[in-house]
């Protein structure tokens, strides 16, 4: 039966605001004058320095360095809805927090504007000198007692999320001079126009004030000389190259990530009781990622079996098997947001079959093969190419190429990437795929060089339905992968503790089965 009842036309409240009609919130001035009083001074949020403090400034000097006399916007971004009126847990945009060095929930709706002023009179970088640019963090600061967003605003006030810095502490925090939000207009408009200022913005950090840049640009008239692209761009290649902070948490990230597996392992016998064994394999590394750092760096890959051969299977509601393998590919984000990226390829029972061994192995030796060509001076396209002379070479070797590894291996032939579509490597920091705005000549055409951090993580996969191998290869997917940093005279595998050789993991699993 149809409800046929006219729509009541009356009604005062707007929809997006009925979501908060759920409960019942007093409103009478009683309430108000009550709520807002008898009470003693707020503790002190303890704030000290950040040990991110240099290293940031140092970061914002080299990119005031391609910028001289532009305005650079760049947001940390909006809280996001997650479903009405509930909101994902914050992760600042990364280039807002390497520049800041904020990480962990820190600072929904701030700005990061870097004010351009004359040359050597901005802040000061690393050596003391002057950079083109003063910083100033644009933040919503702890709203007073006797305002509304103290008690009854549940995205910001008090009561619902706690107390929020003050703009002493984000000052104390981040050596950065803090400002009141509401002031942000105001300072990005001054001195805009024709023959002026120019303002550059990361504008996928944060659609509002992009639009707020742009309305701003409009009203102004200006030309821009440069584009935001091109601000994107730099913050995206200033990360290329870690500085002695990113890698020491990128071991950290990389240290908990190892337990995280070993805690995995101890798992799997509960894994292949349940009937959704995957889930146990995700739910054991994914608590040990939040009791131990923020939270995973990117969804957890649990995959048994055949699922293995999905490169990006996040579903993980599969059994697990015995006599199967488990491809677990999961990383540890930091509370400063950095993050591991680490898979091994697990047997279940302890113990490698044949086949699961020679395929394995053959992974294991194309990833070899990339770490012995990961070091200064080579080109970051070196790395897949020596992984895949390895991969065609034993794909080959056990006839399943239609032509040889020669001919594969030229640009028209390809024939072996059909068992491994990706790439071997990819940087590696504050995004699980670091700095992936940076230009072609500074990413897979750039030279290596010491501090950088990526993948090595060559793979083969054989779906259960590929005709084109032989049986006992099939539903088999086998990846290795191990985060790397180039040193000054070759590379250090910053995993190398997560056993990788076959024989090195069955030992490893019997020991932590006890």
């Amino acid at each position: 039966m149809s409800d046929t009842t006219p729509v009541d036309q009356t009604r005062d409240d707007a929809v997006e605001d009925r979501g908060s009609n759920r409960s019942h919130r007093p409103d009478s001035q009683a309430f108000k004058d009550f709520i807002t009083s008898q009470w003693g001074p707020r503790p002190d949020l303890g704030v000290t320095p950040g040990r991110a403090a240099p290293f940031t400034a140092e970061r914002r000097a080299r990119l005031s360095a391609r910028f001289a006399g532009t305005r650079l916007v760049l947001p940390a971004g909006p809280l996001k809805q997650r479903s009405n009126d509930t909101d994902y847990r914050f992760r600042p945009h990364s280039a807002f927090a390497h520049l800041t060095g904020l990480g962990t929930d820190q600072e929904p709706d701030a700005v990061l504007v870097l004010h351009p002023v004359a040359e050597g009179e901005g802040d000061p970088g690393a050596d003391g000198s002057g950079s083109h640019h003063h910083a100033v963090l644009y933040v919503r600061p702890l709203a007073p007692r006797d305002t509304e967003e103290f008690y009854a605003d549940a995205r910001y006030g008090e009561f619902w999320v706690g107390a929020r810095p003050s703009l002493d502490d984000v000052t104390t925090l981040t050596g950065i001079e803090a400002r009141h939000v509401d002031e942000l207009r105001e300072a990005l408009a001054k001195d805009v126009g024709e023959d002026g200022v120019q303002l550059l913005v990361i504008t996928e950090a944060d659609e509002e004030i992009a639009a707020l840049v742009e309305a701003i640009r409009t009203e102004a008239g200006t030309q821009q000389d440069a584009s935001d692209e091109a601000l994107a761009e730099a913050a995206s290649e200033l990360r290329l190259v870690k500085d002695e902070l990113e890698i020491e948490l990128m071991r950290a990230a990389v240290g908990h990530t190892i337990d995280g597996f070993e805690a995995v392992v101890l798992a799997l016998p509960r894994a292949v009781g349940h009937r959704r064994g995957e889930r146990v394999v995700e739910t054991t590394f994914d608590a040990h990622a939040r009791l131990e750092g923020n939270a995973v760096g990117y969804e957890t890959i649990a995959a048994a079996g055949e699922h293995a051969t999905t490169l990006h299977w996040i579903t993980n509601d599969g059994v697990v098997r015995s006599g199967d393998m488990v491809l677990l590919d999961g990383g540890v984000e930091v509370d400063e947001l950095y993050t591991a990226d680490v898979t091994r390829t697990l047997p279940v029972d302890g113990e490698f079959t044949d086949v699961q061994r020679r395929i394995y192995t053959a992974v294991l030796d194309a990833a070899d093969a990339a770490f012995a060509v990961a070091k200064p001076g080579a080109k970051f396209r070196d790395v897949h190419a020596a992984a895949m002379e390895v991969i065609a070479a034993r794909l080959e070797e056990w006839g399943l190429l239609p032509v040889t590894a020669e001919e594969a291996l030229t640009p028209e032939g390809q024939q072996h990437r059909r068992w491994m579509v990706h790439g071997t490597s990819h940087h590696l920091g504050l995004d699980v795929h670091d700095c992936a705005q940076a230009r072609r000549e500074m990413y897979l055409d750039g030279v290596l060089e010491p501090g950088m951090v990526f993948t090595i993580e060559p793979g083969l996969y054989f779906k259960a339905d590929d005709l084109a191998v032989p049986e006992e290869y099939r539903g088999i997917g086998v990846r290795i992968e191990d985060d790397v940093l180039v040193t000054a005279d070759g590379n250090e595998n910053l995993s190398a503790a997560l056993p990788r050789r076959p024989e090195d993991v069955e030992a490893w699993m019997a020991r932590l089965r006890g």
